[in-house]
């Protein structure tokens, strides 16, 4: 304990960082690479799931750059769609009431 009083704790940074795969998020990561998958097993070519593979990967960091929690407001714009489309307003009335304390 320190001598003023206050109370110190270590923060270590891992536990902030986010949890990365060649740079990208994981979840967009495993994405790339399971649609990388598909194409070689459907289409029974190399090079296109390779090369699918290699521009998931390349989009998921520049989207992992730009904002790790991308996926996830992604998932939640579909369950909260007035939220997230600017155009669409629902009037609400809101009033306000004074509570003076007084019967």
């Amino acid at each position: 304990m320190a001598a003023d009083g206050f109370r110190q704790n270590r923060v270590y940074k891992a536990m902030n960082r986010p949890l990365t795969v060649l740079g990208a998020e994981r979840r967009l990561f495993f994405v790339a690479l399971i649609a990388g998958g598909a194409v070689f097993s459907l289409m029974h070519s190399l090079v296109g799931g390779i090369v699918l593979f290699v521009v998931g990967v390349i989009i998921a960091r520049v989207a992992t750059k730009h904002d790790v929690e991308i996926l996830r407001v992604l998932f939640n714009s579909g369950k909260f769609r007035r939220r997230y489309d600017p155009m669409k307003q629902d009037h609400i009335k809101i009033a306000v009431r004074r509570h003076d304390g007084q019967n």
